[in-house]
């Protein structure tokens, strides 16, 4: 792993369409951007903020998401997650992550991500099945 700046960050955008609603994901019967799907959006802009300073053969792995979904998004609204790094511990690297609809912050999250060297943690996964 190369040397991880802090406070680097990364945005993305999303735009809330009906495959993302808590009623077609199974989180709930409501309408809305489905908290899983926020979550795994929080996930993916923290990826992309790690991703530079990764070396060849390496990728992260979370393990850590502490998650607040503060208000509800309707269909067709866009959703920008923004996640900054703001900590790393030798290969855990902690991040802190808004998504706010066109109207307001509608979720927060800290989220902890290990670095590790890809082929050796399938290896270790695919190992249970032995």
């Amino acid at each position: 792993m190369k040397e991880v700046q802090l406070h680097a960050k990364c945005q993305e955008e999303v735009v809330v369409d009906e495959a993302k609603l808590a009623c077609n994901v199974g989180s709930g019967i409501v309408s809305v951007y489905a908290t899983p799907m926020m979550i795994a959006a929080m996930e993916h802009a923290a990826v992309q903020c790690l991703q530079p300073f990764l070396e060849e053969g390496e990728t992260s792995v979370g393990v850590l998401m502490h998650t607040t979904h503060d208000a509800a998004t309707p269909a067709g609204m866009k959703v920008r997650i923004s996640a900054e790094i703001i900590a790393v511990d030798r290969k855990k690297v902690t991040f802190s992550i808004i998504a706010q609809d066109e109207k307001d912050i509608i979720g927060k999250a800290s989220h902890e991500r290990f670095v590790v060297m890809k082929e050796k943690f399938e290896a270790k996964a695919q190992a249970k099945l032995c």
